[in-house]
């Protein structure tokens, strides 16, 4: 199909800057931001996170939590006794 779009000056940088980033034309680069915009986002590859076994801890970290509390709690004192 073919339209005549008029488009508004910061929608017209936007679209050039996302055709020098991905080296679309402007056809390219107009369907796929009406085709984002219209659907969301929803054809968009859901992002995995490869993981990967790092073996046995060498440190014990079963108190790791207490100890980062107790030693943010030490530091707001200090700030406080500071005035800050």
């Amino acid at each position: 199909m073919r339209t005549t779009v008029t488009l508004d000056p910061d929608v017209e940088t936007l679209l050039k800057n996302r055709m020098s980033e991905r080296g679309l034309t402007f056809k390219q680069a107009l369907n796929a931001a009406l085709r984002e915009a219209l659907t969301g986002g929803a054809q968009r590859k859901q992002f995995r996170t490869k993981t990967h076994d790092m073996g046995v801890p060498k440190v014990d970290i079963t108190h790791a939590l207490r100890l980062a509390g107790d030693l943010e709690d030490e530091e707001i004192i200090r700030k406080m006794r500071l005035g800050k």
